[in-house]
């Protein structure tokens, strides 16, 4: 198998990069990466040539406009637009040219804003999304239907996994786009090092998040494409599978431990006339567990290895 063609879109962004370097640590030696500026796959033409030209055997669908809530909340156009280009010019050109298997990688704000908790892959459709990031989600559903229509009407292996809130290596730590893990590593770290009395963070605190390391990410991913489609009909029995830790903490609580890690020994002010987004978002990933795989990294370690990254490659310019 590992001299099967693996197209990992995306491979420059925090999800596509573990990837593509759990796919070569799995012995995978063949894989087809493109940048941006080598192929645009908001271009039709573009994409369907390339995979004529590559004829890859599997693809990881890592590539997609992505952000925060400021960022989803303020290029709904742009986040609702790009995704669906991406996702319609890819999947429509993998099932053309014959790929054997394709895992679409979607996100846990697909699900209503006050769905069950923890909230199982049943639960999509039964209610109001979060208002904020409300185009972004609807083309992540777009993106998990388009899969399932492709199986059903074409017998195309494609399938589809729905991560909890992912940070690592890789992030990006631009306060205007970034999730809030990068925006409050950067947050403290910035303050630290000016020795501010303290850092404001949006929202009350008291919403719930479950976060993954993207390494995590990354080896479920494998697992998954590993299930043969019995397997996959058999234990996960869904278009589309969770994939979370399994624990959440208040954003508070995240705060708190980031400020530990990075050293901050400044005041948390909290700005509560900015919206808290969803209350709580706690995946149900019992399928997932099912297939044998758990996460490996605490989140405390996962942040230390985040901030370690950021002041290594991306401190001096975020």
């Amino acid at each position: 198998m590992s001299g099967a063609r693996i197209f990992v879109a995306g491979h420059n962004g925090m999800v596509g990069s573990a990837l593509a370097g759990a796919l070569r640590a799995a012995g995978h030696d063949n894989l087809v990466l493109r940048t941006r500026a080598e192929l645009d796959l908001m271009d039709r033409a573009a994409v369907r040539a390339f995979f004529r030209r590559e004829q890859p055997e599997q693809v990881y669908l890592a590539a997609a406009r992505v952000g925060g809530i400021l960022a989803n909340d303020t290029y709904r156009a742009e986040f609702i637009h790009d995704n669906l280009a991406i996702q319609v010019n890819v999947i429509d050109e993998a099932h053309r040219a014959g790929v054997r298997r394709l895992l679409f990688l979607g996100s846990s704000c697909i699900y209503p804003k006050h769905a069950p908790q923890p909230i199982k892959e049943e639960h999509l459709l039964t209610g109001l999304l979060e208002s904020t990031n409300q185009p972004y989600a609807i083309a992540k559903i777009a993106g998990i239907e388009m899969c399932d229509a492709y199986h059903r009407q074409h017998g195309s292996d494609f399938r589809a996994a729905m991560p909890a809130n992912l940070y690592g290596p890789g992030d990006r730590f631009d306060l205007a786009t970034s999730h809030v893990i990068p925006a409050l590593i950067r947050k403290f770290h910035e303050a630290r090092l000016r020795n501010a009395p303290g850092v404001t963070i949006w929202g009350t605190g008291n919403p719930r998040r479950e976060f993954l390391h993207v390494d995590d990410m990354a080896e479920a991913c494998l697992k998954l494409m590993s299930l043969s489609r019995a397997d996959w009909d058999t234990r996960i029995g869904l278009p589309f599978c969770n994939v979370g830790s399994g624990e959440d903490q208040t954003v508070r609580e995240l705060a708190l431990a980031i400020q530990r890690v990075v050293g901050y020994e400044g005041k948390l002010e909290f700005d509560t006339g900015k919206p808290d987004g969803t209350p709580r978002k706690l995946l149900d990933s019992a399928r997932l567990r099912q297939t044998g795989w758990r996460p490996r990294r605490p989140l405390e370690e996962g942040l230390r290895d985040t901030y370690a990254w950021f002041k290594e490659h991306a401190a001096t310019r975020a």
